[in-house]
């Protein structure tokens, strides 16, 4: 059913009033100033205004017998016609088409517009094919650039009787490779059945008839006046017409535009050509999840899991960093959410962005932590990058000792190597001048913390710790490990006999655990027994040694 109003009130283009004049919302000549590019007389122009109206304009030859136009006999349902030159009726010669698209209200719109040579005003009639391809397989030969015909390809014929207060008559018909024909004698591939969209209210069109008068064409390679009957203008309502639905991506990138012998009929020999050009009308457009890391590349290779809504297929999909889902540019216009799982304990949400590939369609995205929400419009992409923050932590080591030098009680040990090890981390670090050494970037995990005991202190036994909370050195918030270093002293007990081998000696040592050293003195009568490793002892002295003379 056609959507409530007119399509010129719907759309805000105003497609049926017969100039091209902005009188309130939206027309033709909003488009200039226009650049048109390529060589006289087959230039082109393309320009998108911030409205979102997308324009389309394909220059042709006129009123010369090398013009383009198709072989004498070819009728519409002829697939990749042969092409040629030759010098179309005053009343079929096209000098220009445009066409324009645009998506409001949910809704995708496409306008047309002719302009002919000045006419003789023997017959004022027009009857104008407007063909949009879906396809890019070029017909090749003498097609002069068209392309070959898929199912769904789209026919729209421009009517108009030629009286001042006639109105014209606009109808569709679909490319079908199976089904009927709207020719009876006709067997597929061929167009399938014409609809009426005038008579729907889908379409509303208008000729510059003498109600009208001149106009003026300012979006033309060079500005001009079009005279009476020399202009054709309409405006249709795509969805609402069923070219468009929420089942299936379509997309059509080529257009031409055709003179037409007489009227509705297929079997109307076709003319004048006008095109092949460019062009982008579509109901999908492209989504693009993009996943980073800060480090990149991350070093845990971790995996980052994402849910949509919409339906967006595939709903659920994992990224790692560097990777994307790309959904391509089959994603139907609408509301779509997409969202990242909690990367934690290993990660931290730091921040996405995203950006519309060209706001003029009116894609909106709002973000609101880890979900992105955006209502997609046809021909845009929606391109989000989220990007983690890896989760580190820090040790800092604390090393102590006992010195005399320095005075009672433990003090700072510099210049001590520790190692730190695990999750992935085997490095050194030494105290420094205030006995601490610190390792931060470190993943959460368990780690090793090993001395290298310096010479002349009692060995510390590796410590085992755990890093599970977001820190750096020096924010207060490293896990704390500490070594404390006791100086080792050697008691040597010896015997020197005054008379070689005059007196004979025995050496026994206990030390406060109840070991026992011992020795005796040699053939000369001198000796001695070390007991090695002694810790400072406060306050009793621990090693007890006897000494036994014995000649």
């Amino acid at each position: 059913m056609p959507a409530s109003g007119t399509v010129t009130s719907d759309s805000g283009f105003e497609a049926a009033d017969g100039n091209l004049a902005v009188n309130s919302t939206f027309d033709w000549n909003g488009f200039a100033p226009t650049v048109w590019t390529g060589t006289a007389p087959y230039r082109t122009t393309q320009k998108t205004v911030a409205s979102g109206w997308a324009l389309t304009g394909l220059e042709d030859a006129q009123a010369t017998t090398s013009d383009t136009a198709f072989a004498g006999g070819v009728k519409q349902d002829d697939d990749c016609a042969v092409v040629g030159a030759g010098k179309a009726p005053n009343k079929d010669d096209l000098k220009r088409i445009y066409v324009g698209s645009n998506t409001v209200g949910g809704d995708i719109f496409l306008t047309l517009a002719w302009a002919r040579i000045k006419q003789n005003t023997t017959s004022p009639s027009a009857h104008v094919g407007f063909e949009f391809n879906q396809g890019e397989t070029a017909c090749g030969g003498s097609s002069d650039g068209l392309v070959r015909r898929t199912a769904g390809d789209m026919l729209i014929v421009y009517d108009f009787e030629g009286g001042s207060a006639d109105t014209p008559r606009l109808t569709l018909r679909r490319w079908v490779t199976s089904g009927s024909c709207e020719v009876g004698s006709s067997a597929p591939p061929c167009w399938g059945p014409a609809t009426d969209l005038t008579a729907l209210g889908f379409a509303e069109a208008r000729v510059n008839t003498s109600l009208v008068g001149p106009v003026s064409d300012q979006i033309a390679p060079s500005p001009e006046t079009l005279g009476v009957n020399e202009f054709g203008e309409a405006g249709i309502n795509l969805t609402d017409a069923g070219v468009f639905t929420g089942s299936e991506c379509v997309a059509f990138g080529s257009a031409f535009g055709v003179s037409r012998s007489s009227g509705n009929s297929a079997q109307a020999q076709m003319k004048d050509l006008v095109g092949p050009g460019e062009i982008n009308i579509t109901n999908c457009g492209r989504v693009v999840i993009r996943k980073a890391t800060d480090p990149s590349p991350d070093p845990t290779d971790s995996t980052f899991t994402y849910a949509t809504t919409g339906g967006l297929s595939p709903s659920t999909f994992s990224l790692k960093d560097g990777d994307a889902q790309d959904y391509g540019g089959e994603v139907f216009a609408g509301q779509y959410t997409v969202t990242e799982d909690d990367p934690g304990p290993t990660f931290d949400l730091d921040e996405v962005t995203c950006e519309a590939s060209d706001t003029t369609h009116g894609t909106t995205i709002q973000i609101n932590g880890a979900t992105v929400s955006f209502d997609l419009k046809p021909l845009d992409t929606v391109d989000c990058t989220y990007v983690n923050d890896l989760r580190t932590g820090a040790i800092e080591i604390t090393k102590t000792r006992k010195h005399a030098a320095d005075g009672p009680g433990d003090h700072p040990h510099a210049g001590v190597d520790f190692a730190v090890t695990g999750t992935g981390v085997d490095t050194t670090v030494t105290t420094g001048a205030d006995g601490t050494a610190c390792v931060d970037g470190l993943l959460f995990g368990d780690y090793t913390v090993t001395e290298d005991t310096p010479a002349g202190y009692a060995a510390n036994a590796p410590q085992g710790v755990t890093v599970s909370a977001v820190s750096t050195c020096g924010d207060g918030n490293e896990v704390a490990v500490s070594f404390h270093n006791t100086p080792l002293t050697d008691v040597t007990v010896s015997v020197d006999s005054q008379v070689v081998g005059g007196t004979a000696s025995s050496i026994v040592c206990t030390d406060a655990d109840g070991n026992v050293v011992s020795g005796t003195t040699g053939a000369g009568g001198d000796g001695s027994v070390t007991v090695g490793d002694l810790p400072p002892t406060d306050p009793s002295v621990t090693l007890t040694c006897e000494v036994t003379v014995d000649p």
